[in-house]
């Protein structure tokens, strides 16, 4: 599969057109596939809990706009740190630590991450969401 500018147009169309204001394309090889690999486009405005992934790291590499990730302490429930990525700037990826709580933000419409987990899919149940 190539990963044109095509297919980012038509997937962050589909973000725009989604209430949550996100879409990804799953980049599996088959549903037996156990890793996590996928295309999300992200808007401005969409609702992003505070969250962490206890069991699993996760890298995510900027393919077009600008998004920043913030990193909250769980005890303060305060965020301890900002990071922006984009193409073209200083950060392009990242690698968060499993159980490290994080969130993200689109800072420009068309925005685009490549996101890469380990293991099969699990849902964010509520104790991995952070309440402020």
């Amino acid at each position: 599969m190539k990963i044109t500018q095509a297919l980012l147009d038509n997937l962050t169309e589909q973000a725009k057109a989604s209430p949550r204001l996100r879409m990804n394309k799953d980049l599996r090889n088959s549903a037996e596939d156990k890793s996590q690999r996928m295309l999300n486009a992200i808007e401005p405005g969409s609702p992003l809990p505070i969250h962490r992934h206890r069991h699993t790291s996760e890298t995510v590499v900027c393919l077009r706009g600008r998004l920043v990730w913030e990193f909250y302490d769980e005890l303060e429930r305060i965020c301890t740190e900002t990071i922006e990525l984009s193409p073209n700037g200083q950060v392009v990826a990242l690698n968060i630590p499993a159980g490290q709580w994080h969130t993200v933000r689109a800072l420009e419409s068309g925005s685009v991450i490549l996101e890469m987990k380990e293991g099969a899919y699990e849902p964010i149940g509520l104790e991995d969401i952070l309440s402020l």
